[in-house]
């Protein structure tokens, strides 16, 4: 009868495993840092919201106030109706955002099945490309096609439909829809690389056998192409979920204005208005942003758990 015995490694193979795994560190070291600075180090700045401070007052133990403005949200009725409007703003855009989120997905299908290879290279670079312009930038087109003086209204004027010049970006109508709309035109083609990606993993055996079947295109996309992108979807999706009150605040804070401020404030332009503005209240900010640090945290534990229970495994 023969005893196994596993092998140990030599020192000298002990030594090369060590200082491999210290150069694979050093590959990824500039990286942490840069989270530690960018992600970690701004932490710092919690505190405020724990003081009453006012620029260019220094924070002390005199200033320290514990829960005052935590406590100030639920208990001042100006403060809490603002937050409700906001939160309501937040969550309808970041909802519909979430429903229409098959939208990329179905982008990256058709686009793959187009057979012409420089048509299909033109029509996913001109839909990439959007998402490199600012939001500044974004506004100007809007700004030149649906202005007062814009095209569309020289067109219905040109047209004898309208007498007037219609405020289009100053109306508060479908607005959410609309930001919808140019967030899509500007993400679309950009979040389509990574289904595009999980399309080109598919086992080109398992297509040629449906066509051989007689299989048409559309049942190949039906029974095929969809079901393998579908995890690549659902880790999106609940990555989404994740950052569901984290919809940025620069698409919002150049489409705003006085007459749709009240359906246009996010969450994170919010912070951003009371922190700058005339109604400028830096410990009241802070507290905010905690509070949504700490909800979009919950929302990721939940979401992690809903992708276990249902894909049988976590994405963190």
């Amino acid at each position: 009868m023969e005893i196994s015995r596993t092998k140990t490694p030599n020192p000298r193979q002990r030594n090369l495993r060590k200082r491999r795994g210290m150069i694979e560190f050093l590959y990824i070291l500039p990286f942490l840092i840069l989270v530690a600075l960018f992600s970690y180090f701004p932490l710092y700045g919690w505190r405020y919201a724990f003081h009453d401070f006012v620029p260019p007052t220094p924070i002390s133990s005199e200033t320290f106030v514990g829960f005052k403005w935590f406590a100030s949200l639920f208990s001042n009725p100006v403060k809490t109706a603002d937050v409700i409007r906001v939160m309501r703003n937040t969550l309808a855009m970041s909802g519909i955002s979430l429903f229409f989120s098959w939208f990329p997905m179905v982008f990256a299908v058709f686009l793959n099945e187009i057979k012409s290879k420089p048509y299909r290279k033109f029509v996913q670079t001109a839909t990439t490309l959007p998402n490199f312009i600012s939001w500044v930038l974004v506004f100007s087109i809007a700004f030149n096609v649906f202005g007062s003086n814009g095209a569309v209204n020289a067109v219905l004027k040109d047209l004898g439909l309208i007498d007037r010049s219609i405020s289009f970006l100053k109306s508060s109508d479908n607005l959410w829809f609309r930001m919808w709309l140019w967030l899509t035109w500007k993400n679309a083609g950009w979040a389509a690389i990574m289904y595009l990606a999980a399309i080109s993993a598919i086992d080109e055996q398992m297509i040629e056998a449906a066509k051989v079947d007689g299989a048409t295109r559309m049942q190949i996309i039906w029974h095929i192409t969809i079901p393998s992108i579908l995890p690549t979807y659902f880790v999106i999706v609940m990555l989404n979920i994740a950052s569901f009150l984290s919809n940025g605040m620069e698409q919002y804070y150049v489409f705003q204005n006085a007459f749709n401020q009240d359906w246009i404030e996010v969450l994170d332009l919010y912070v951003y208005n009371i922190a700058t503005s005339g109604r400028g209240n830096y410990p009241l900010a802070t507290a905010i942003s905690i509070l949504k640090s700490i909800v979009s945290i919950l929302l990721l534990t939940g979401a992690n758990g809903l992708s276990k229970l249902i894909r049988g495994e976590s994405f963190i």
